[in-house]
């Protein structure tokens, strides 16, 4: 069979290649990448590499993860599909790079500033003070360590529902029992049941403010030990309270909290090697921004703003 021959069979092949929906899709796939190359030549070059190296602390990475699915060790079969599967990873996530997949996508974005972020901080964890310079820096900073007061106290309830007259009510409760002890039976006989608990043990003035108010956390704290006092107002009505300690606000020594000292150091180390990095970063960048008062913001409003101007109600 001469060349001739050969020629028509040939391109009859060709042909019949080219009609497979297979061949489109590769056409089509060439076709996009080339364009897209055209239109980006920088794109991708630097950073493409047709080798992928897996190292021995790799394939310990791979262990680890599978480990902590609470599963046994891998066998070979499972190690060789795990090796599989990072090097398909690996292999789409250069090929997205290189088709600029990466370019403004929000996740991506947001994914790669808090990788940023994270190589500050893991500068920070390098860092290793000595107690000689977290005394220095406690004694500096030593009013963010300082413990606030606290009381313990027993209440006597007298509620709003008993109308104008419940403070005096409470008052005249308070001429009788003033010199009980806490647990006399009398004391707690004229007083209404409250609804949570009728003694508090060491609470900070903020946790008494959080469940009776500030004005009566205030009030609490400048009683004396030992008698039943009052009436003092809260939100729920009228109190008859009993201190039974005062511990005052007090500056732990170094060697209490010598922990938090140091986690408090690495806080703010981290911080500033943060705002240092994202400075230097910023001077390379030129912002512009429209002013915001020429931004035409009228029209936007959150879905419930807009729901209550139309008087229109969810349904």
């Amino acid at each position: 069979m001469n060349g001739l021959q050969v020629l028509p069979r040939l391109k009859a092949g060709v042909w019949r290649w080219l009609r497979e929906p297979v061949a489109h899709f590769l056409v089509a796939g060439v076709l996009i990448f080339g364009i897209y190359q055209l239109v980006n030549p920088s794109s991708g070059r630097s950073a493409r590499t047709d080798q992928i190296v897996l190292t021995k602390d790799d394939l310990r990475q791979l262990v680890v993860m599978w480990l902590a699915q609470g599963r046994p060790l891998p066998t070979v079969e499972q190690m060789n599909a795990l090796v599989e599967k990072r090097v398909r990873e690996e292999i789409l996530f250069r090929e997205a790079v290189a088709l600029g997949l990466d370019k403004n996508d929000e996740i991506v974005k947001r994914r790669l500033a808090q990788k940023m972020d994270f190589l500050a901080a893991d500068l920070a964890a390098l860092q290793d003070p000595d107690t000689a310079e977290l005394r220095a820096w406690f004694a500096e900073n030593g009013s963010r360590f300082r413990l606030p007061p606290r009381v313990s106290f027993r209440h006597l309830y007298f509620s709003f529902d008993r109308g104008p007259g419940a403070q005096e009510v409470a008052s005249a409760a308070l001429a009788k029992i003033a010199d009980m002890p806490a647990a006399e039976a009398a004391a707690t006989a004229a007083a209404d049941r409250f609804m949570l608990r009728d003694y508090y043990g060491e609470r900070t003035p903020e946790q008494i403010a959080r469940e009776f108010g500030p004005e009566f956390a205030e009030a609490l704290f400048r009683l004396t030990a030992g008698t039943w006092q009052g009436p003092i107002r809260s939100g729920y009505g009228w109190h008859l309270v009993r201190v039974e300690a005062i511990e005052p606000g007090r500056l732990p020594a170094f060697e209490e909290i010598e922990a938090d000292i140091k986690a408090a150091w690495l806080d703010q180390r981290e911080h500033a090697i943060k705002e240092t990095a994202f400075a230097a970063m910023r001077a390379r960048y030129r912002v512009v921004v429209p002013p915001i008062e020429a931004a035409d913001l009228a029209d936007l409003r959150p879905p419930q703003a807009a729901l209550s101007a139309t008087g229109a109600a969810p349904r």
